[in-house]
């Protein structure tokens, strides 16, 4: 499997830097609202995953929602992370959370457990930035191969007192205007109105056109209600192509500036390739 491999390896770099006495890898699924987290002292000959909840309060899964870095001596870290900190084994001194990403995507992240003191000072910082950049491109290759996870949006796992819906739309662009009329019809019976509900369906309507004109074939849409956030993601039902770079594109295109303004109106978003295609998701608030 490519992505144990990769996992293999990321770990013997991580673990060769120094001060370094354990690492561990976590990777974006379920949408964004998980995250599958394995580490390196874990004693198997095969990479164990398990599922982490993305929104529990710990430095690495800061690091991954705001692809920013989050590192210090753990005294430094305990008023912030208290429970964390307490967890720790005496011979951690400070640990460093790092988000992994290519093409300006976030897709999981890394942390490092020192033995010894740290200066975490500016170059260190662009050393560890420049590792996360670095092996997020290295992870994005595999994930063109292979998956940890391949099912469709409709088996999806719904968290205790979630509402979720799910459509599937056909390959036409003049298809577009039902999975409008999906999400709007469904927010609505959800209580969901305003300028939420136009957002969800502006979202949603861009990336059901993205998926139809990259696959030429149709989509899978599913809308997730819990605790205050509503996640949409479509699962387009061609075969798995790269996300478009919207970095180096033409502001004034007609086309391509889907996804730019998905990541303008959402407050996170992100996607995640197999070899069926590619999930596409994003979040917003509900007040």
């Amino acid at each position: 499997m490519e992505t144990e491999a990769w996992v293999r390896s990321a770990f013997q770099e991580l673990t060769a830097l120094p001060g370094v006495l354990r690492t561990g890898v976590a990777l974006t699924d379920g949408g964004g609202r998980q995250l599958l987290f394995t580490a390196s002292d874990r004693d198997s000959q095969h990479v164990e995953w398990c599922e982490v909840d993305a929104y529990e309060d710990v430095p690495l899964n800061n690091a991954v929602r705001t692809g920013k870095l989050v590192v210090g001596p753990l005294a430094d870290l305990s008023a912030r992370y208290p429970e964390f900190v307490a967890r720790q084994a005496r011979d951690v001194r400070g640990v460093a959370s790092v988000p992994l990403s290519a093409d300006g995507e976030i897709l999981g992240g890394f942390v490092l457990f020192y033995a010894a003191p740290q200066p975490f000072d500016a170059p260190q910082l662009d050393r560890l930035r420049g590792l996360g950049e670095k092996l997020g491109e290295e992870l994005r290759r595999p994930q063109r191969g292979g998956t940890l996870r391949g099912r469709s949006l409709a088996s999806e796992p719904v968290p205790v007192g979630a509402r979720a819906a799910t459509h599937v739309i056909a390959g036409a662009p003049d298809e577009v205007h039902l999975a409008r009329q999906f999400v709007r019809s469904t927010l609505a019976a959800w209580g969901i109105d305003g300028d939420t509900l136009h957002t969800a369906v502006l979202c949603v309507s861009e990336l059901v056109t993205n998926a139809i004109i990259h696959t030429k074939a149709g989509c899978e849409i599913r809308v997730l209600l819990h605790d205050g956030v509503l996640t949409a993601q479509v699962r387009d039902a061609g075969p798995a192509v790269a996300r478009p770079d919207t970095s180096r594109r033409d502001p004034l295109a007609v086309r391509g500036r889907g996804l730019q303004l998905v990541e303008a109106l959402s407050a996170r978003w992100g996607s995640e390739l197999d070899p069926r295609g590619m999930t596409v998701w994003c979040e917003l608030a509900v007040a």
